[in-house]
Order: structure tokens, then C-alpha cells, then sequence
């Protein structure tokens, strides 16, 4: 291999080595918390099992069971895939050294040769006495020396080759040994996996035989969510009223102070009705990043989409928009966290507590950030009060569980004006 082909080789190598290793450990980190989710969900199914009623929160835990037991199998398949190039480049690696071993093999065995032919002082002072001239003797005897260096040289990147390929050869080994673990595991999931949507049609169908009991648990669901939805529209909209009577407030104290410097006062009465009526028509979102201040705070709460951290620690079990069960749909404005017994729930952001509402058995919490609201749902109490400036990261209470099935989840929703959003997108 041409020197500049081998550096080539070596750089790529391990530029694939180290992005490799980086990538696979993020798949391993994931594989972990799908893995610790997935014990967290069996472990709450179980006491709703033990029961015996059934209830919408159980085709929730297993719904959100078996996606991640199907995300699991994904980051299993990519694993796998990862690792098939890895063995590729390992294979060709081995392949290289061992031609280049063959290689430097036969070099020194002609260099051993050689030597042997002209071993010894005699043959050496021979071939020094056979030169023309002191120019040809003085350059023989260089050959001499420099021939001895060489073959030590040769025998070091012979031995250092071989130290390489037994490298390569145990990392190719060890990567078809966890190649062939990822394939194990991967049959094993997709075994529950099936196991698990089996569950899921028998629960779907005691559920279908005890229609009223399902109507009633969904008519209950669509209540509460109808209801809690009112009052956060309420909030939200108190909000966007008060902020077009301070713009409105704005535009007459600016009116007022031009009229006072053209020293009349005719504009006043004609910009304050123009005033009035664009914030009338005006969209709640502008009117509410309408301030320098909350046009600022609106587009740092933008710029950190995506990098927030979740309000509680949990899985998500239900997600942003339509939930189907059997003909009835509920939309769902957030998503559903399912978390812990009393775990604490905290401010994605920093902003100001817009409202603290009681409502089906308990509390909801909104945080404006501008434009923007971020709202906290199913608490079971909180530790913050409307007017109260919060910072991220920052307690407001904690979750509720509920009593008649032993589940602790939150809702969390984030609101853009008067239109909540996905806030999947928005958190870590």
C-alpha cells in the first residue's frame, strides 16, 4: 500500500472509529431509557391490573408500551447497521495488514537469505576488497551497515503488524458477538412485542362488551378536557384584552405627546379611534409581543424550542392532537406525562404566572412568555401564585394521581396566543 493511499486509509478509518463510537453510545443511552420506561409502564399496568377494572389509563399504558417497545426495536435495527459497517471496515483493516504482513514476510525472508549467503567476517572484507576504488569500498561498507538496520526495521513493522492485525482481529470478534446479542434482543422484543398487542386486543375487546362503562369513562374525559379547556381560553383571553387596553394606552399617550408637539390637539381623537379599532381586529398573539419586552420575551421562548427540558420526569404516554378510542375522538391540546407518585413539576421557562386554576380535582398552572403560555395540568398542588414572576427549572407543585386507578400523570400544553401548539417539538 503507497504511503499516501495508507494515510488516507488510516484518517478515514478513524474519522468512521470515532463517529462510530459516539453514535452507538447515544443509540446504547437510548436503548437504556426506552428499557427503564418500558419496567416503569409494567410495573403501573400491574397494579391497574390488580384491580380487575378496566379503565381508558390501561389502554394508554399499553398503547405507550408497545411504541416503545417498536422504538426499541428501531434503535436496535439501526445498532445493527452501525455495526455491519463497522465489521466491513474492521474486515478490510485485517484484510490490509495481513496482505502487508505477507508482504514484509517475504522481504525479510529474501534480506535472511541474503545475509546468510554473506555471513561472516571474511565474505564481508571480500566484498569490501573487490571494490575499484575507496569511493565504491567506503559506500559498500555503508550497504553493510545500513542492510543489518534495515532487516531490524523490517522485523519491527513485522512484529508491530502482527500486534495490529491481533488487535483488528479480537474487535471483529467482539463486534459479531455483539452483533449476534443485538439480533438476540431483537427477537426477544418482538416476541413481547406481539405478546403485548395480543393484551392490547383482548383489553379492546372486554372494554367494547362493557360499552356503557367506556361511554361513560370517555363522556367523563371529554367533560373535564371541555371544561379545562374553557378556562384556559378564559385566562388566556383576559390576558389578550388587557394587553389591547395597554396598547391602546400606548398609542393615545404617543398621540397625546405628538399633538402636544405640533401644539394641537385634532390628530388625538382620529389616532385613538384608529387605535381602538386595529386593536379590536388585532390577532391576541401580536397584541400580546406588542411590548418591546414581550416581543423580546417571546422570541427567546422561540429561539429555545427544542432545548427545553420536560416539566416532570416521566414518559409520555399520550401525545399532541386526536385520541381515538373505538368511534369516539378526544383531542388532546398537550401531552400526557405519566410520572411518579408526587413527583415535582417545574417551569420549562422563565415568565410570569398568567393564572392558577382549580379544576377537576386540581390545579393548572399558566406561565406567559410573551406570546407564548406554557400550561401545567393534573397538580395536586401548587407552590406559585398568579403575578408571580418564576424562573426555568423553577418548582409550581406537584402531580395529582388519580384515585380511581392509581395514575400519577400530568398534562402539559404550550399555547401560541389563542391556538395551543405541539409541544413535543419543544422539549428534550
Amino acid at each position: 500500500m503507497r504511503p499516501l493511499k495508507l494515510i488516507t486509509f488510516l484518517v478515514l478509518f478513524l474519522t468512521l472509529g470515532s463517529a462510530f463510537g459516539q453514535s452507538s453510545s447515544a443509540l446504547k443511552k437510548r436503548k437504556d431509557l426506552i428499557n427503564k420506561e418500558i419496567e416503569q409502564l409494567k410495573r403501573s399496568r400491574s397494579k391497574i391490573d390488580k384491580s380487575k377494572k378496566l379503565s381508558l389509563n390501561q389502554i394508554n399504558l399499553l398503547n405507550t408500551q408497545i411504541r416503545l417497545r417498536e422504538e426499541k426495536i428501531r434503535t436496535i435495527n439501526t445498532e445493527i447497521k452501525m455495526l455491519d459497517t463497522k465489521i466491513i471496515s474492521n474486515t478490510t483493516e485485517v484484510k490490509s495488514l495481513q496482505s502487508n504482513l505477507e508482504k514484509l514476510k517475504a522481504e525479510y525472508a529474501k534480506m535472511v537469505v541474503f545475509a546468510f549467503k554473506n555471513k561472516g567476517a571474511y565474505h564481508k572484507l571480500m566484498f569490501l576488497f573487490a571494490a575499484k576504488d575507496f569511493n565504491q569500498a567506503y559506500m559498500r561498507l555503508k550497504y553493510i551497515q545500513q542492510s543489518g538496520q534495515f532487516r531490524k526495521k523490517k522485523a519491527n513493522e513485522i512484529q508491530n503488524t502482527q500486534t495490529n492485525l491481533k488487535k483488528e482481529i479480537s474487535v471483529l470478534d467482539l463486534n459479531k458477538k455483539e452483533k449476534s446479542d443485538l439480533l438476540m434482543d431483537q427477537i426477544s422484543e418482538k416476541q413481547d412485542l406481539g405478546k403485548d398487542k395480543v393484551q392490547q386486543s383482548k383489553i379492546l375487546n372486554s372494554l367494547t362488551k362493557q360499552d356503557k362503562n367506556l361511554q361513560q369513562q370517555l363522556s367523563k374525559k371529554q367533560k373535564e378536557a371541555a371544561a379545562l379547556n374553557s378556562a384556559i381560553q378564559a385566562a388566556i383571553r383576559k390576558e389578550i384584552l388587557a394587553e389591547q387596553k395597554k396598547a391602546a394606552e400606548r398609542e393615545r399617550l404617543a398621540a397625546e405627546a405628538k399633538a402636544k408637539a405640533n401644539k394641537t390637539k385634532e390628530p388625538v381623537t382620529a389616532i385613538n379611534e384608529s387605535a381602538k379599532k386595529t386593536s379590536i381586529e388585532a390577532k391576541g398573539s401580536s397584541i400580546l409581543a406588542s411590548s418591546p419586552a414581550d416581543a423580546k420575551l417571546s422570541s427567546s421562548f422561540l429561539g429555545s424550542r427544542g432545548r427545553l427540558q420536560k416539566p416532570a420526569k416521566g414518559i409520555v404516554t399520550q401525545g399532541f392532537g386526536q385520541q381515538k378510542y373505538n368511534n369516539v375522538t378526544v383531542f388532546n391540546p398537550g401531552i400526557t406525562i405519566k410520572t411518579e407518585p408526587g413527583a415535582t413539576v417545574s417551569a420549562v421557562y422563565g415568565g410570569k404566572v398568567s393564572k392558577v386554576i382549580f379544576l377537576v380535582n386540581s390545579y393548572t398552572v399558566i406561565i406567559r412568555h410573551g406570546e407564548y403560555f406554557s400550561i401545567y395540568s393534573k397538580l395536586k398542588n401548587v407552590s406559585v401564585s398568579a403575578g408571580q414572576e418564576v424562573q426555568a427549572r423553577q418548582s409550581l407543585g406537584s402531580v395529582a394521581t388519580d384515585q380511581s386507578d392509581g395514575v400519577t400523570e400530568m398534562q402539559f400544553q404550550i399555547w401560541k396566543g389563542g391556538t395551543p401548539v405541539n409541544p413535543s417539538g419543544w422539549i428534550l
